[in-house]
């Protein structure tokens, strides 16, 4: 292999963009190639980004012997077809988030991966941000003790992306405000915590703000601008709660829209302390020092790009320099938990993850 791993892209929307250039902040990283099935599009994004190789047919990519990694940036649908003739092909994946759309499905992408010797990352970006990290290390340093009860929220007032595209099509997406950016929280606090085993779920979901697509009224769109024929068929709130076993509990609520203050943050209660990670101020450890209540405000570095970081250690581990941070085991785990919330909800009923 060269000194750098040479890297295509495969969808170079939103998200696409963002891989792109945050690889260009990675030292032992080149992008050499860009795939997109928009020519426009792809025209646009290689010229932005500087790249000459481009394709609009991901096979096409996937057989050019100078690529030795892919990041695979498209909707949830295709993620898995995309993934296992990447890693057939012999090539190192990035997958970004969600992993696919059910847990079946990982398991195929896993299979593949380990035929293929290759390695698979999943992109749970959460993970990378210096916060993140931060507030890893406290618990496991055990300031936390024994952790009992985990609590998200994720709340956006009015932040449905993409109304009537993809993001909203189920057939596409997988679901809606779930499985787009629930997954991001509930896979953080299962990596901060430790606790990968998800035994029983009771939640519901709702869709009440999306349809008519027309009749949505917002600020901004994330992959907007809406779509007025376009579709709606998902989820834009739910809420639950997960048991791990007997000895802890998640509550969750999470929503791409409501009326409601928008709100970001995880918190983990533990018999020693209790941590609370927000989106938007330093985390707090509540805890006691000398038989005292006490709260400690955690500072961290600010500058650090949880993306950068993340595509940094897949090249890393691409060279056999580290590891990857966030498995494809673990994908699935989260995958489980998924399909588990939607099978609760629409069959009324606390449901068994399996």
């Amino acid at each position: 292999m060269s000194k750098k791993v040479r890297i295509g892209i495969i969808g170079v929307g939103t998200i696409g963009s963002v891989h792109a250039n945050n690889y260009a902040n990675v030292p032992n990283a080149e992008v050499v190639a860009l795939c997109d099935i928009l020519p426009d599009r792809l025209a646009e994004k290689a010229k932005l980004h500087n790249v000459a190789k481009t394709y609009t047919d991901f096979n096409d990519l996937l057989a050019d012997p100078k690529i030795d990694a892919v990041s695979v940036c498209v909707p949830n649908h295709m993620h898995a077809p995309i993934a296992i003739a990447a890693l057939k092909a012999g090539k190192h994946v990035m997958l970004e988030k969600p992993m696919t759309l059910s847990a079946k499905l990982g398991k195929q992408i896993l299979d593949a991966r380990d035929k293929s010797g290759k390695l698979l990352q999943m992109g749970m970006v959460w993970r990378q941000r210096s916060s993140a990290q931060l507030v890893k290390e406290v618990i496991d340093n055990g300031r936390l003790g024994n952790i009992y009860q985990i609590r998200v929220k994720l709340i956006r007032r009015r932040g449905i992306p993409g109304l009537g595209g993809w993001f909203t099509t189920k057939a596409m997406s997988g679901g809606g405000g779930l499985i787009d950016i629930a997954v991001h929280f509930l896979d953080l606090v299962m990596w901060l915590s430790g606790k990968w085993n998800p035994t029983k779920v009771s939640a519901k979901t709702y869709s009440k703000f999306g349809s008519p697509i027309k009749d949505y009224h917002y600020v901004s769109m994330w992959a907007g601008p809406p779509k007025p024929n376009g579709t709606f068929d998902v989820d834009d709130y739910a809420v639950g709660m997960v048991r791990f076993g007997s000895e802890t509990t998640l509550s969750f609520e999470v929503a791409w829209a409501c009326n409601a203050q928008d709100e970001s943050y995880v918190e983990l209660l533990g018999d020693k302390g209790g941590i609370k990670l927000d989106v938007d101020s330093d985390p707090i450890l509540r805890t006691e020092i000398d038989n005292r209540i006490a709260d400690v405000t955690l500072q961290y570095d600010k500058k650090e790009n949880g993306f950068t970081i993340e595509l940094q250690k897949f090249c890393d581990a691409i060279q056999g320099k580290g590891k990857i941070p966030a498995t494809g085991e673990q994908g699935v785990v989260a995958m489980k938990l998924l399909d588990a919330i939607y099978k609760s909800s629409e069959l009324d009923k606390e449901v068994d993850i399996k």
